[in-house]
């Protein structure tokens, strides 16, 4: 096993991948960020490249104990023509590194017969294209693992943060860049597990710290922040928002008509629409294995973490951070 301390993380420009390097640079990792454009700043020393080249990849894991595999088809688009591709492309370097695989996991891989509360080993059937893909990846890696590639996967609920890029937080409940007049709940009166994506990168660090000490393939949960009836987290955004001085925002039910009418048209809505049911049934992990490992969880209070993210989205009068792309 490699137990420099350099990391290359690929998707270092979305959410999480960019919020992973940003905790691995301030832990005192040194980080290398793979990215199709040219691109600097964040500490990082940033390297010109495709996920989509196995040369690329390859150059940019030189010497490299950790890749991040933090990097998905923008929008949504082309993912069971990219996905497998991009994934190979790592577990080659990784294997010629002796590197440890990272991957923040996703509930996808899951279908009603594991909820309500999902433990590590709960049988993987999905229910959606894109839950398939997610299993086939896993099970891709866990190969991998017996020629001599280690693997850390860490899932979590859905991801809100200052820059958490593409996220129902920031794409469903309020409209970043504008004050927050009405927040839409996709799921009233049905519990929903939410991640603080800097509480997310702060675990796969602290983990990775310790992996000597895990077997070569490891699956953690998160527990996050655990909304019990589907309105917690609008009831944080509106105490955040007149703790600013704005006005009491309204709710409203989410227009899943509307997507349902355009997904059609529209990839994104249509990946959105496949997705509904995970708010119309709770869905909750367990992270009894973390603790187990970790002895507790980082965890921002769900108050803090609303307002840092609002505040990033620039949904403040007075918010000092700009608003960036909103789809990674």
């Amino acid at each position: 096993m490699n137990t420099t301390k350099t990391a290359l993380v690929l998707g270092a420009t979305g959410g999480i991948g960019g919020e992973t390097a940003r905790q691995l640079r301030a832990a005192g990792w040194r980080v290398r960020a793979l990215a199709r454009r040219a691109a600097e700043g964040e500490g990082l020393e940033w390297v010109r490249g495709d996920a989509m080249n196995r040369s690329d990849v390859a150059r940019a894991a030189a010497g490299c104990a950790v890749i991040v595999h933090a990097v998905n088809p923008p929008g949504y688009r082309r993912w069971a023509e990219l996905v497998l591709p991009m994934l190979d492309n790592t577990i080659a370097a990784a294997l010629a590194e002796q590197a440890t695989i990272v991957l923040p996991g996703t509930v996808y891989n899951y279908g009603p017969d594991a909820f309500p509360l999902i433990a590590e080993d709960a049988p993987q059937n999905p229910r959606t294209r894109k839950g398939r893909i997610r299993v086939a990846l896993e099970q891709r890696l866990q190969a991998a693992t017996g020629r001599g590639c280690r693997v850390l996967i860490v899932r979590a609920g859905d991801f809100f943060g200052p820059r958490a890029g593409n996220s129902w937080f920031a794409q469903g409940l309020v409209k970043p860049g504008r004050p927050v007049a009405r927040i839409a709940l996709p799921g009233r009166g049905v519990g929903h597990q939410w991640s603080y994506l800097p509480d997310v990168a702060r675990t796969l660090v602290a983990l990775l710290e310790r992996r000597g000490e895990l077997q070569p393939f490891e699956n953690f949960h998160m527990a996050g922040h655990w909304d019990a009836d589907g309105e917690q987290m609008a009831a944080a955004i509106r105490r955040a928002v007149l703790r600013r001085g704005g006005a009491k925002p309204s709710t409203a039910p989410f227009p899943w008509w509307l997507v349902t009418l355009a997904s059609p048209f529209v990839a994104t809505l249509r990946e959105l629409r496949e997705m509904r049911y995970l708010w119309r049934q709770p869905v909750r992990m367990s992270n009894a294995r973390l603790i187990g490992i970790l002895g507790a969880e980082p965890h921002t209070p769900l108050d803090e973490a609303v307002e840092a993210t609002l505040d990033g989205l620039g949904c403040f009068a007075d918010s000092t951070a700009a608003v960036g792309p909103m789809l990674r």
